[in-house]
């Protein structure tokens, strides 16, 4: 058999991990639940060979979990996984900040602190509204911006590969979606950024630790409310996705 034969064109994986992500992003799909490869493909009017293909993929990115016989549904995680991610987190973007105050240039500390100032304005608005998911959507992904752009500025390509490889930011993305967070203080990001932006490395890096730190309490305590079926009953799990009931199928 030919290998065009064995395995799907790229563009079709791609379009389907971008579609699945996109709703695990956007909250339409939340942690545990059900993703059915059949129910996927049919809506993306494919084979779900492209379909199993883009999930493998979700799966090493640590974004889906599945189990022979069982299922596959977005990825659940305890409370030590959440607890080691917010660890990596701090340590990875706490040396982004390092590098920034030591190496960024003027204009990109000015970027730096404007989009700080803007995603600020962003959660405010977010926090003094009812939450309309398409603009919580684009608030998150303002927020991964300026995360990502940070450890751009650090000058360090392989750091800044580690964070988005390591989909850090993304993972407290999902952890966000679930829980109940207070809001932020007003001027959170400003003031995080007028330190990092500064000229000291060590409270550059303090500052940004603390930052990461925000949250890690109320985000473990509100995932293990979550009230999400044991692996064994994943077969006979149902979740409901924008009004349309969507029961698993272990292809």
């Amino acid at each position: 058999m030919r290998s065009s034969q064995r395995s799907a064109q790229p563009g079709l994986v791609d379009k389907a991990y971008s579609a699945i992500r996109d709703q695990i992003l956007r909250g339409q799909l939340r942690l545990g639940a059900v993703v059915s490869r059949r129910k996927v493909a049919e809506s993306l009017g494919m084979s779900i060979l492209p379909v199993s293909e883009a999930l493998r993929r979700l799966e090493t990115e640590g974004l889906i979990e599945s189990r022979p016989q069982v299922g596959t549904r977005v990825r659940v995680p305890t409370e030590i996984d959440i607890r080691e991610r917010f660890i990596i987190r701090e340590a990875l973007e706490g040396q982004s900040a390092r590098l920034v105050a030591e190496r960024a240039t003027f204009q990109q500390r000015r970027e730096l602190e404007r989009m700080a100032q803007d995603l600020d304005a962003l959660y405010n608005r977010r926090a003094g509204s009812d939450p309309d998911p398409e603009f919580v959507y684009v608030v998150h992904s303002y927020h991964l911006q300026l995360h990502m752009r940070i450890a751009e500025y650090s000058g360090c390509g392989a750091l800044m590969a580690l964070i988005d490889q390591n989909n850090l930011l993304v993972l407290n993305w999902m952890f966000d979606l679930v829980s109940d967070q207070p809001p932020l203080p007003p001027h959170f990001h400003r003031d995080l950024l007028a330190v990092v932006t500064g000229r000291s490395a060590d409270a550059a890096e303090a500052a940004m630790r603390q930052h990461v730190q925000y949250g890690l309490e109320e985000t473990v305590a509100a995932i293990g409310r979550l009230d999400i079926a044991p692996e064994g009953r994943w077969r006979m799990a149902k979740t409901v996705n924008q009004g349309e009931v969507t029961a698993d199928v272990a292809e």
